[in-house]
Parts: structure tokens; sequence; C-alpha cells
């Protein structure tokens, strides 16, 4: 779960610098506003990749997944 909170860190601070709100973010990735809530919450842990690689997207980065 520590990836995921980073990557949710990363994901708000992104939202922050774009002055996205919630609402206008969960607009963008086509989705409701309670599933942006559910991918944000780092106690939920039932979220796909594609849900957060749409978010990624939105705010222009990249979701990268590396095994070393």
């Amino acid at each position: 779960m520590a990836l995921k909170r980073l990557r949710l860190r990363q994901l708000a601070e992104e939202m922050k610098r774009l002055s996205l709100t919630k609402t206008e973010m969960a607009a963008r990735m086509q989705t409701s506003r309670a599933q942006l809530d559910r991918l944000l919450d780092p106690e939920k842990t039932g979220v796909s990749l594609d849900t957060i690689q749409r978010a990624a997207s939105v705010v222009g980065r990249q979701l990268r997944i590396e095994l070393l």
C-alpha cells in the first residue's frame, strides 16, 4: 500500500498544481466524483491500474510500473 499512497500523493500534488477540483478531475476522467474519492482514498485497495492510468493522463503524467 505504500506504493499506492506515494502515487496518490503525486496525483494530488498534480491536481493542486493544475488547480483541478475533484469534480473537474472526475469529469475529465469520465467517472463519478464518488469513484475519484475511492481512488484518492489510501485505505481503498480495489482500484484498477486502468483507473490510475486515466487519472495520471488527465494531469499530464504517465503511470510506470517496473519490476526490479
